[in-house]
């Protein structure tokens, strides 16, 4: 996504196009890992040192409400956020933390008596256990 696209989806999603969130946005658009708040605020700083704490996670939190961005919660450890455009479940190592994309593919929605009054907007999928480098190998023979 080049830096016309990223303004234009800030634009798209009500935000104005600061500095800051600016950086945000196209540090996380350039990431296949999911990095917690402490990490972009790192990145971002290094690239722009007048980038505060505070301008960074409320800008996290502005664009995860304005849906351009997923916060992925894990038990235990900070969360995650991820910018990937396309749709898709994750994966949460029980073990390193590590979170993992998963395709996406249809979850069915719950019967509306289950959710009582609930509105329901989105149903995404957390996998949680080992991940590949975590899980035990097999004995070799």
């Amino acid at each position: 996504m080049d830096a016309a696209e990223i303004k234009k989806a800030l634009e798209a999603g009500g935000l104005r196009c600061t500095p800051q969130r600016y950086a945000v946005m196209a540090f996380l658009m350039a990431q296949n890992s999911h990095p917690t708040a402490a990490e972009i605020f790192a990145a971002v700083n290094r690239v722009d040192p007048r980038s505060s704490r505070a301008t960074t996670y409320n800008n996290l939190r502005d664009l995860v409400q304005a849906g351009l961005v997923r916060e992925v919660a894990a038990e235990g450890r900070a969360a995650r956020f991820d910018a990937t455009g396309m749709r898709h479940h994750h994966f949460i190592c029980d073990r390193c933390g590590g979170v993992e994309d998963v395709e996406w593919y249809a979850v069915p929605k719950p019967a509306s008596r289950a959710l009582g009054k609930r509105v329901l907007r989105e149903c995404e999928l957390i996998f949680r256990g080992l991940c590949a480098k975590c899980a035990p190998r097999p004995a070799s023979r």
